[in-house]
Parts: structure tokens; sequence; C-alpha cells
């Protein structure tokens, strides 16, 4: 790993010595004579590591440190001083410092505090890597499928993602509009970076700017203290709003401004923040039918419709039904711990007839139960709702209670029976009933391998 470090002193011959004796042990090394011309460098660098004096011409190091975690978030400031009073270190990790040292300084002190900080960077690097690694694996079921459907996705996402362009993910429900965006900033130039989701609706309207934009102390009852909003907390990331639909006709005029300017203030603040983020939106309306409604700002549709997205409905991919059932399976084997090798052709049949109107989030949830009511290593019929089986359509179409249950009743025994090939001592344990009484039922009944 790579270490950059910035020395900011005004004490030349102490600079260069200290500079020399980083670079002596490997680290490439930036000075400084400045607090000023400390903050130029670490705009152009980043430095990982920066190491500041505290008394200098013009501002101080204290004066800086926040400029400091703002411009390079990613950065550990190290406070030097001569002065070792507590109340200045105290002042010091106040406004973000994360350690200081004392002059004269000890090196091998220095070199064991730039050990630690690496070892943490690196620990934040692997943790961050970790998180990718449960988006892929979780999250990628969106992507399963060799439907054509999909595939034009999948071609989307790879061309809009190393852009910074804005996004607008049209689809229903479950469709995995999140998974997408999330997929978008993953191969973005700045994966790295926070991935902020905003669930629009969920938010109060009267905090939804505040938790956008930030506020300050006072700004309004209950404002005891500044507060970072979402797009000043993302940085180069990537920020999600979903169902934009939902946000107040007031507040869109203020976010097409921002998205415009690329520019915001806290709530009752007056101090400008860039806004460096890449937008993606997405929504399960119409945008151009809440447009003709005033529901939805017409130019701020087509500010955030730089690039589109329209995910597909799991109805309009069916032939992706299997690959998903069996991604749910294994995905459940190893959380539950179960052994489950597949799904009858019963189950599938019924599955693959369905309309899935809760697209794939119903799909997993369906499966996710029927492994846990199924008993063998196959899921059949027994674990499905009645929704699925069509057997709430039967029961729509009966008038009578007798006739309901005679109907609900029909439907469920011809369903067990041609899940086990029509063997009706299996069947008769599967049901809970004995042998004499499922022969008398399929005769009262009518039903005959020929339903």
């Amino acid at each position: 790993m790579s270490i950059k470090i910035l020395l900011i002193d005004d004490e030349e011959l102490f600079r260069e010595d200290f500079a020399l004796l980083l670079r002596n042990e490997g680290y490439e090394c930036l000075t400084a004579p400045s607090a000023e011309q400390g903050l130029e460098t670490v705009k152009k660098e980043f430095p990982d590591i920066i190491f500041s004096d505290i008394v200098m011409p013009g501002k101080s190091g204290i004066d800086i440190l926040e400029d400091l975690n703002r411009i390079n978030p990613d950065g550990s400031v190290i406070i030097m001083t001569s002065f070792g009073a507590l109340e200045t270190a105290i002042k010091a990790f106040r406004f973000g410092a994360i350690d200081y040292i004392l002059k004269p300084i000890e090196f091998e002190e220095v070199l064991i505090k730039i050990e630690r900080i690496i070892q943490h960077k690196e620990l934040l690097s692997e943790l961050k890597f970790l998180r990718k690694e449960v988006v892929e694996h979780t999250e990628e079921f969106s992507f399963v499928g060799e439907s054509e459907p999909i595939k034009k996705i999948k071609e989307l996402i790879q061309m809009v993602g190393p852009t910074n362009s804005t996004v607008l993910i049209n689809g229903e429900s479950g469709t995995g509009k999140e998974v997408v965006a999330q997929a978008i900033h993953l191969i973005s130039n700045n994966s790295e970076k926070p991935f902020i989701a905003i669930n629009c609706p969920s938010l109060q309207e009267n905090l939804l700017e505040s938790e956008l934009f930030g506020h300050v102390k006072g700004a309004f009852t209950g404002a005891i203290k500044d507060k970072v909003g979402f797009m000043e907390a993302a940085g180069k990331g990537t920020i999600l709003l979903d169902e934009i639909s939902e946000i107040p006709i007031a507040l869109q005029s203020k976010l097409l401004r921002v998205l415009e300017q690329k520019e915001f203030y806290r709530v009752g603040g007056t101090k400008k923040y860039t806004l460096n983020a890449r937008i993606i939106a997405a929504t399960n309306r119409d945008l151009k039918e809440s447009i003709k409604i005033g529901k939805f700002r017409e130019d701020l549709f087509y500010r955030i419709a730089v690039f589109e997205i329209e995910m597909p409905a799991l109805r309009q991919r069916s032939e992706d039904i299997p690959l998903l059932i069996d991604f749910f399976l294994k995905k459940f084997n190893n959380e539950m711990k179960k052994k489950y090798i597949g799904v009858s052709s019963e189950a599938m049949k019924a599955m693959l007839n369905y309309d899935w109107p809760g697209n794939i989030r119903e799909l997993r949830n369906v499966i996710e139960r029927a492994m846990i009511l199924c008993e063998n290593k196959t899921i059949n019929i027994n674990g499905l709702p009645s929704n699925i089986l069509g057997i709430s359509q039967n029961i729509s179409e009966s008038k009578s209670l007798k006739a309901t249950l005679n109907s609900y009743e029909r439907a469920y025994i011809t369903q067990i029976l041609k899940e086990n090939n029509w063997n009706k001592e299996v069947s008769a344990k599967i049901l809970e009933i004995n042998s004499s009484t499922l022969y008398r039922k399929i005769s009262e009944l009518d039903i005959s391998e020929n339903n």
C-alpha cells in the first residue's frame, strides 16, 4: 500500500529533515511551508497522512483542520506542537485531528503512529472490499438470467457505469432498481466512495430537505446542532433517490437547482457546498403521467432522465424464473443449512404460469417460505401459496359455502395426486388421511387423471 504523507511546517530545516527521514523509510513525502499552501497541496494530492504544525504565520494548524477533513475526508491529520498543553490536544481532536506529537519529535514514535494509521486504513479497505463482495453476491439475483431483457440491462449498466451521467431507473416494485443503482456505482470511477440510498417516501416532508442538504444549529425547532446531509456525506460517491416521484413539488424545485448548479446550502445556512456525488433516481411510477397531473416538475424530469433504464417485470422475462429459483435455493440452503436440490414439475409449472405482481422480491419470499414448509429435498406445491396454485380463482367462481369448500378440496387433492404421480397411498400420507378416505374423496369430488 503506497502511503503519501504531507508535512505542513514553517520551519524549513525541520521540515526538510523530517521529510528526508520519511523518504528514507520508503514513504512518498510532500511539504508545505504554510497552512494555506498545505490546503492547496491537499486539494491536488489527497495525502493519506498529514503532519501539521499548530503555530505558523497566517492561519494556524487548528484553523485549517476542518478544511483538511472536508477536502480530504480519507486523510488522517496529526498535529505537531511545541506546547504540550492538554487544551491544545483537546481542541485539535475536536476539529478532526486523530493524534498529536510534541516537538522535538521522537522519530521512532512517529513511525509507530504511521504504522498504526496504515493498519487502520488497510482494515477499512478490507471492509470496503467485503462490503462490495456482499453486494455482488447477495444482490446479484436481479441479474440472474439469460433473457433478452436482462441482457439489455447488463449492457446499459456497462455503458453508463464509468460515466458521471445522471441515471433514471424505471420499473415496478421488486424488479431490482436499487440493485441496478448499486451495480452502476460498483463499476464507476468512484466505486470506493459511499453509496447512499435514500427512500424518499420514508422521510417526513418537513425533514426531507434537512436529510438531503443538512442543516445548521437553530435552523428550526429541534435543530440542536449542525447536521451533515446526504448530499454532503456522499462526497464523490453515488446517491440513489429511490421513489423520486414522492418528493414534494416544492422541494423538487430546490433539487433541480442543486442538480443544475452542482451546489447547495444547508437548511438555515449561508455556507455554499459543492455537490460532488453522482445522482441516480428510481421510480415505480410513470413520471410523464405525474407531470400531466401536476405532481412532478417537467424540467426536473428532463434533468434526471439523461440516461434511462427500464427494468423488465418478471412476467416479461419468465424464462429466467428457473434460474432465479435455482439461485434462491442455493442462497437459502446456505443460510438455512438445508439441502434442497430442486423444484417439482408441478410446482415449477405453477410458478411459470403465475404473473408475479411483486416481481423478484415476491419470488424470493415464495422460495424462502416453501423451503420452510416442505419437508423433503424438493419444493412441491404444498409449499406454494394458494394464489400461485390458482386455487383462489377456483374458489371465487363458486357461490355457496359448500361449493366453495368442494372446489378448494378438489383442486388441492388433485394437485397432491399429480405431485405424487397419482400414488394414492403416498398422497394419503401427505394429506394425513387414510387411503379409504382418499378413495372416497376421489369418487365424491369426481377426481381423475384426466382432470
